[in-house]
């Protein structure tokens, strides 16, 4: 079994920052893509940050120039920087891995959300 364990999330206010965390764990072979989404309350989740073994790196349009993603391969960890925080920001956000598991091939798994609030 796979598990993905976010941290970071909390209060901050408009334009502060806050720094996300999601860490994946347990029989993995090989990680293809880790990635951010979020969901804000009476919205559909949508893909925030995209980040694939390859390199290739997908920023939506909302978060361009404020987010970034970077990686640790050795801790199959991503982190998520977010700067410049704006209210609309506000919202839980979820990490996906999409991986290759020991013995059950390939998985996309989830992890269990953080919140961000961002106050105007």
């Amino acid at each position: 079994q796979v598990q993905l364990v976010e941290s970071g999330g909390g209060l901050v206010q408009a334009g502060g920052s806050l720094r996300l965390s999601c860490t994946a764990s347990g029989n993995i072979i090989r990680i293809n893509a880790m990635n951010w989404y979020r969901q804000a309350p009476g919205k559909q989740r949508e893909l925030v940050v995209g980040f694939t073994n390859g390199g290739s790196i997908y920023y939506a349009d909302s978060v361009k120039g404020r987010f970034t993603i970077s990686g640790d391969n050795a801790k199959n960890t991503v982190y998520l920087q977010m700067n410049s925080l704006k209210p609309e920001d506000t919202a839980v956000y979820y990490c996906n891995a999409d991986l290759q598991e020991l013995f059950r091939g390939s998985r996309v798994y989830w992890g269990q959300g953080t919140q961000v609030t961002v106050s105007s």
